[in-house]
């Protein structure tokens, strides 16, 4: 996921830029107006499975690609490489401990959003970028498979909710967090303007929201690929196309990465944009927004379309080649534990893949997950997605 609003409070308070794209987002934070409402402190505070994922995340053994026990490798030393994106956050105690759990050194390397993620690792594939890779979405996970940049490993730490995620037989990949991409609302600039809020996909062509959306683009951002095969499921191969070419002509913005377009396009709370009250984001980025003591999701100045959504599943995987392969195992079994689980919702705003996980108590009233989100077959992506990509490109840009 990536992704993906208030991932961290960290990112709220220094330039960024997930997605890729061609220039960081430098946001000028309204705390006035907003506070962080879904930390790490309230994960304890009411239980709320958001996922229906069939038991805890943590249980099942397995075994590696050559057979052997999937037990947790033991004995780890040096520095063990994580590449990921810019939306990677966790707190820097659980890092620490981690470290002198393990006595290995976590050093973190970010080339960009998922999608510019896993070009890096197809092109440096002879010459890895490092030992373990967490950002991954299931947008993309077929091509990192199909390209050959990933060792298979299954870890102990993975049950059932993790292999309701899989994404081959073979372990190549393994389910770390989900979030729903939807198209985020302003309500406080639709409730100026006197407009209604849309609802759904077809309303965002209308011509009343012309000149009002901003997304990002499907070739550097994972959300923008998520949104893009939202519009595939909803629309079908005879449809999509044609429902872009009328955002198109309807003034859709297009920004190359989530930073820009949540901090530098979006007019909500914690963003500087004046014009764009209808961004692409997740359906866990409300909570961020709240006003503290607000407790009625009427009054919260944003929310998420649940009509509009697309499931993002994001994985970690060793990396063929890596260095320092055990300590790979070993970052792909804490990701898995319980501690790091909790930690997901209050550090990268997305739902940990372990439904047994008490999430923060403001995610019940802001942050529910869509209830159908729309589908594309994953055969379907794996077969499409470059073609559907330079159809989209050839479309909206030009």
């Amino acid at each position: 996921m990536a992704r993906n609003l208030a991932r961290s409070t960290t990112r709220h308070t220094a330039q960024h830029d997930p997605g890729g794209g061609t220039g960081s987002g430098s946001p000028a934070r309204r705390t006035a107006r907003a506070v962080v409402v879904g930390t790490a402190t309230a994960l304890a505070l009411t239980a709320c499975t958001a996922f229906d994922g069939g038991g805890s995340g943590n249980g099942s053994g397995g075994t590696t690609d050559d057979g052997a026990s999937g037990d947790a490798p033991a004995g780890g030393t040096g520095t063990v490489v994580l590449v990921t994106h810019d939306s990677f956050a966790l707190s820097e105690e659980l890092i620490a401990r981690f470290e002198a759990d393990t006595g290995l050194t976590l050093e973190q390397r970010a080339p960009g959003d998922g999608g510019a993620l896993v070009n890096q690792l197809i092109l440096t594939r002879d010459a890895p970028l490092g030992d373990v890779v967490f950002g991954i979405d299931n947008s993309f996970a077929s091509r990192a498979i199909d390209e050959g940049v990933l060792e298979p490993y299954s870890s102990p730490a993975a049950g059932e909710d993790v292999a309701r995620y899989a994404v081959d037989d073979e372990g190549h990949l393994t389910a770390i967090d989900v979030g729903d991409v939807c198209i985020n609302v302003d309500r406080e600039w639709f409730a100026e303007a006197g407009l209604p809020e849309p609802e759904t996909l077809e309303d965002l062509t209308d011509p009343q929201y012309r000149d009002l959306l901003v997304v990002t683009n499907p070739a550097t951002s994972s959300p923008g690929l998520a949104f893009l095969l939202a519009t595939v499921g909803a629309f079908g191969e005879d449809g999509w196309v044609d429902y872009w070419a009328a955002l198109r002509d309807n003034g859709v913005k297009v920004a190359g990465g989530w930073s820009d377009a949540y901090y530098v396009d979006f007019t909500g709370p914690s963003s500087e944009g004046t014009d764009r009250p209808l961004v692409l984001s997740y359906a866990s980025s409300p909570p961020y927004e709240v006003p503290e003591g607000v407790t009625d999701p009427a009054d919260a100045p944003t929310r998420a379309l649940l009509d509009t959504c697309f499931r993002q599943v994001e994985y970690a995987g060793v990396l063929a080649g890596a260095a320092n392969p055990e300590g790979a195992r070993q970052v792909i079994d804490w990701l898995l534990s319980p501690e790091v689980q909790a930690d997901i919702p209050g550090s990268m705003y997305v739902y940990p893949v372990d439904s047994s996980v008490e999430l923060p108590e403001s995610w019940a009233t802001f942050a529910p997950p869509a209830p159908e989100p729309f589908e594309v077959d994953p055969a379907a992506i794996t077969e499409n997605r470059d073609a559907w990509i330079q159809t989209w490109t050839n479309t909206v840009l030009g």
